[in-house]
């Protein structure tokens, strides 16, 4: 399973620690990811993703799963969420 957001499309970052004695060497910020499950309204069912928790709170700000499947382009989202996103709009 890879590290990324199926909803918000946030990745691994690439970076560096930096000593005190300025030596750096390579590391990787991971996203926080967690496994929910959100309300479909349309469909009526819960629907479970990994994402990231400014994932959940952006979710949340936009008026549920739902309204911010149909707000986001396919570019951002995962198979799975572009196959639901489909769904949701032709139950509509």
């Amino acid at each position: 399973m890879s590290r990324k957001c199926e909803l918000t499309g946030k990745t691994v970052q690439y970076g560096c620690n930096v000593s005190h004695a300025n030596n750096h060497s390579s590391r990787r910020f991971l996203p926080n990811l967690q496994n929910v499950s959100f309300l479909s309204e349309t469909l009526g069912h819960t629907v479970s993703f990994r994402v990231t928790a400014s994932g959940i709170r952006t979710v949340e700000s936009k008026g549920g799963l739902d309204n911010y499947l149909l707000n986001t382009c396919d570019c951002k989202l995962s198979k799975k969420a572009q196959s639901l996103k489909k769904t949701i709009k032709s139950k509509q």
